[in-house]
């Protein structure tokens, strides 16, 4: 279902036991991984200090690493077709910046609830 869901663009979890041997030497002292999610090759990494969103090339191995502390964060959204998320979109504005980041989710995935939610653990604080 992983593979589906991927080519769907749905957003499955990732074992957060693996992000953290993967993610070991970009991770400040005390700085946990607590949930991680990968749409297609891009993830978003939750730690316990900041969003970090990472986009892979479909074609060759560059690698992009997009660190966002949550307090750079100051609104966020989720819209979509209706509350079961077919074919929804996450804008994240930051501080300092107009246009939002963009990350499309497809149909059939709940996945964008937990990303939102966990944002609004951080955000709303």
């Amino acid at each position: 279902m992983g593979l589906f869901n991927a080519i769907l663009g749905n957003a499955s979890e990732v074992n957060t036991e693996n992000l953290s041997k993967e993610f070991e030497p970009l991770l400040i002292e005390g700085e946990q991984i607590e949930k991680g999610y990968k749409v297609i090759k891009d993830m978003f990494v939750f730690t316990n200090k900041r969003l970090i969103l990472v986009e892979k090339q479909l074609v060759g191995s560059k690698v992009d690493y997009l660190s966002i502390p949550y307090s750079s964060i100051k609104k966020f959204s989720k819209e979509s077709a209706g509350i079961l998320d077919m074919d929804a979109e996450l804008k994240i504005w930051l501080t300092h910046e107009d246009a939002p980041i963009s990350k499309q989710f497809g149909k059939g995935g709940n996945n964008i609830n937990e990303v939102y939610q966990i944002l609004s653990k951080h955000i709303l604080k």
